[in-house]
């Protein structure tokens, strides 16, 4: 089944939700209802975006009546919450798409509702949103992963492709590491500058002067990959400056930890390409394991 002329409906106010249900609004579907448990506040936000043509909530089960696709965009450990009461509070939900829009949980948290007849998936855009403008803004270039029941796969993709630019079908016992990943390129790379950031204010200037080079550095990655992009001492084979730089953080712990574990990582990259012989590769794994030892 396709998502046009079917009805569409969220449960949860927040930024995911409001940018999804904005976005489908925008392209033309039919969102009809969204809940909220936390009252006006909520209802007034969502007003701005998806205006008065649709009803606003706090009774969840009014979405399931007033929909065929029901989108639960709580935080994640209000789904099965969700879930729950749904099943409690339903008799027969055949005909219905339930889908989640978490990242790290499979579509089988929405179980039982499967017993009542309903179709489970889950969506998740790629993307981060630390708020509702900036969610809108970038969601038509986003890819969008889906996985869930077969029967579920076909609206999920019209959906997918409604709210970004692809979708992407993953299996439902591989979104942990699908979750991992992007924490990895996402979250920790904004520990990964704020340590960076930590270490130039010992000399007062700020990440500014730095920008270009990151921008440089994803420009190079995104044409040839994060192997063939590395640069720096550990591809120079230069023992020296990294001896200099583990000095440089004698009073720093964290940072040295964050150094050699993805020094390590760079050594492993600098093995894989073949760069070094075995004794500039062994002084330079040396070097680095003698952190903190």
């Amino acid at each position: 089944m396709g998502a046009q002329n079917m009805k569409i409906g969220f449960i949860g106010a927040g930024k995911v939700g409001i940018a999804i249900a904005h976005t489908l609004k925008s392209k033309g579907l039919e969102v009809v209802v969204v809940s909220d448990t936390t009252g006006e506040k909520a209802f007034n936000t969502a007003r701005r975006y998806l205006g008065d043509s649709i009803k606003y909530t706090s009774n969840n089960m009014e979405v399931i009546r007033a929909s065929d696709i029901i989108a639960i965009t709580t935080q994640d450990y209000a789904i099965k919450e969700v879930a729950k009461e749904v099943h409690e509070k339903s008799e027969r939900l055949d005909g219905k798409l339930f889908f989640h829009t978490s990242g790290a949980h499979p579509s089988s948290i929405l179980k039982p509702l499967d017993e009542k007849g309903a179709t489970l998936g889950s969506l998740h855009p790629l993307q981060s949103f630390p708020d509702i403008d900036s969610a809108i803004r970038v969601l038509p270039d986003t890819y969008v992963f889906i996985e869930g029941d077969a029967k579920a796969l076909e609206t999920l993709e019209a959906l997918g492709k409604s709210i970004g630019q692809a979708t992407i079908p993953i299996e439902g016992n591989n979104k942990v590491y699908y979750h991992l990943c992007a924490v990895f390129v996402c979250n920790l790379l904004c520990a990964l500058l704020y340590s960076s950031e930590k270490i130039m204010k010992k000399i007062d200037i700020t990440l500014e002067p730095f920008f270009p080079i990151i921008n440089a550095t994803l420009c190079n990655i995104q044409s040839n990959g994060p192997l063939m992009s590395l640069t720096g001492p550990i591809v120079r084979g230069d023992k020296g400056t990294v001896e200099d730089h583990i000095h440089a953080m004698s009073d720093m712990d964290l940072h040295k930890r964050i150094y050699k574990a993805l020094s390590l990582v760079a050594l492993d990259m600098v093995k894989e390409r073949g760069i070094h012989d075995k004794k500039t590769l062994d002084a330079l794994q040396h070097a680095l394991e003698a952190i903190d030892e």
